[in-house]
């Protein structure tokens, strides 16, 4: 079923997850463009700010802080978004923490709210979400990773939560758009790895800095594809050259790709000793920066 949705100008967006990286990037790029967007993320002052320099720039924002792994504070997003602005048309489900270590290494609680963020996340802000989609015609964009298909080491838990979420948005839209007919367009985004603050915001089990294996991608591509899903739909996007073969790779050559998975363990640790450990799993990470470290 086709639907027309709306230009980027003409919508109310939600974006979680809109204090740093990609969500922040995505939620800049929708002011920027006309959009009236909402952010969401546990960092209430980071989003003050964010709020504060896209107003000043003539952009219409609003910030609610939100813990994504508690449907309650979904459900009172949505209702400050539609009380504030009177619909959604476009929601984004980006909020997203990562764990480095090994699975046999992860502690039980720490997998446990990974999971409420990463997948629970998705699945309440999606069902909080889908009653206003279908009242106005709107996108449902849900932030998955090359690691929806593929896996990687030392990130076994973050993979595993991404597959998850990639069977859910992928049963979803079947029952959505297939047996309903439901006037909702739903899309999973597949990122390659991307330059955002996502490693020093992890919860770190190694002995030394984690990072993302490069090449790693500008952010503003990730985001242009979100858009782009809000206007003009369409179901499992790849973004960037990696996540395209490493995908491929994953289901045409399952054994290889599990080789080339392993080379990558080495090339997501830094020289340098760890200096967070615990990340922003259990409490807010600040925040504010598009981008992460430089690429080494």
């Amino acid at each position: 079923m086709a639907i027309a949705l709306k230009p980027i100008h003409q919508q109310v967006m939600v974006i979680t997850g809109a204090s740093s990286g990609i969500g922040l990037c995505t939620a800049l790029l929708a002011a920027e463009k006309g959009a009236r967007v909402v952010l969401a993320a546990r960092s209430a002052g980071t989003l003050d700010a964010v709020v504060a320099q896209i107003r000043a720039a003539g952009g219409q924002a609003m910030a609610v802080p939100t813990d994504v792994g508690d449907r309650k504070q979904l459900e009172a997003l949505a209702e400050a978004a539609i009380e504030h602005f009177g619909r959604i048309d476009t929601w984004v489900n980006d909020a997203g923490v990562a764990i480095y270590g090994r699975l046999d290494e992860v502690g039980e609680a720490d997998s446990r709210r990974l999971f409420d963020t990463n997948f629970w996340g998705v699945v309440n802000g999606s069902l909080v979400a889908l009653p206003h989609l279908r009242t106005s015609r709107g996108a449902l964009v849900n932030i998955g990773s090359e690691v929806s298909d593929t896996v990687l080491p030392y990130q076994g838990m973050y993979s595993a939560s991404k597959h998850a979420v990639k069977g859910f948005t992928d049963a979803l839209r079947i029952e959505l758009e297939q047996l309903d007919q439901a006037p909702v367009s739903i899309t999973l985004i597949q990122p390659t790895a991307v330059n955002t603050p996502y490693p020093e915001h992890a919860r770190n089990y190694m002995a030394r800095e984690p990072k993302l294996p490069t090449p790693m991608i500008d952010p503003h591509r990730v985001a242009e594809a979100i858009l782009e899903a809000a206007t003009e739909g369409g179901r499992d996007v790849k973004v960037g050259a990696m996540a395209h073969l490493n995908t491929t790779m994953a289901k045409l050559l399952p054994s290889l790709g599990d080789r080339m998975a392993a080379m990558q363990a080495h090339r997501q640790q830094r020289d340098t000793p760890a200096r967070s450990p615990e990340g922003a799993l259990f409490r807010p990470g600040g925040g504010g920066r598009v981008y992460g470290h430089a690429p080494r």
